[in-house]
């Protein structure tokens, strides 16, 4: 899955270079911390959104780190700068993916993981263009690497999207198929997906396909939750999915 971008310049690739991320927003965990998630958002969101829909939720075992994308411009808003993980243009199953902005929101989300205690199991969820950031993260933990062959060291135990789609799969599965490590941890990797049937922002389409790519790949301890009458935002039965998927992957106390 990719999407189109027909401005990928040396100019758009120089101001990705210097843009800032935003402010990060980070959610305590209540009780004994046995889990750290990097929540990501949709275009022009932010990380407060996220940690006011996290801090509801009822995992007091996990501490959410909710960064802000930077500000850049987006090709699919006709070059209007917003907050994004990275440049989107229209949807296509081959156009090019930006692989450089990708590769420079998950170093910033490996930097935020990174100084947690060895013993804390590390995710990366988010939604709509963060959903596609943390399947991207999936891709480069079974890889190794990031998209530009800088090691990828985080040692992932979840990922989730919801409402989103994966970038850079052009000739995934042979990379994987291609590399032992990689297809022991690829088929390692719990991923839940979740998609409504009625999203006019990121067809349902997208999150089916999405999954059959990864499935194909190699990732085996993969769910995709489809949900009727649901379009482009979050409800709470999709959360209580995601609350009841988390506590059993990642075995938290308390989870039944």
């Amino acid at each position: 899955m990719s999407y189109t971008n027909s401005s990928m310049g040396s100019g758009s690739r120089t101001t990705r270079r210097t843009c800032e991320f935003g402010r990060t927003y980070v959610v305590r965990p209540k009780g004994k911390h046995q889990a750290t998630i990097v929540w990501l958002h949709g275009l022009g969101d932010n990380g407060s959104s996220s940690y006011q829909l996290l801090e509801k939720l009822p995992l007091p075992n996990i501490k959410w780190i909710c960064p802000t994308a930077p500000t850049r411009p987006v090709t699919l808003l006709g070059g209007f700068p917003c907050a994004a993980w990275f440049d989107v243009g229209e949807l296509s199953d081959d156009g090019p993916d930006d692989i450089e902005g990708l590769d420079a929101s998950l170093a910033h989300i490996a930097n935020l993981l990174s100084t947690e205690p060895a013993d804390i199991k590390l995710g990366i969820g988010g939604f709509s263009m963060g959903a596609a950031t943390a399947l991207y993260a999936a891709n480069c933990f079974a890889l190794g690497k990031f998209g530009n062959g800088i090691p990828f060291t985080i040692y992932l135990k979840a990922i989730v999207g919801l409402s989103g789609w994966l970038p850079g799969t052009r000739s995934l599965r042979n990379k994987i198929e291609g590399s032992h490590e990689s297809a022991r941890r690829a088929a390692s990797l719990p991923i839940l997906l979740c998609h409504g049937k009625c999203d006019e922002v990121v067809p349902f389409k997208y999150g089916e396909k999405s999954t059959q790519l990864l499935s194909s790949a190699g990732f085996r301890c993969l769910t995709f939750k489809a949900y009727d009458g649901l379009a482009h935002y979050t409800v709470p039965k999709e959360m209580d999915e995601v609350c009841n998927w988390l506590n059993t992957r990642l075995g938290l106390e308390g989870s039944r």
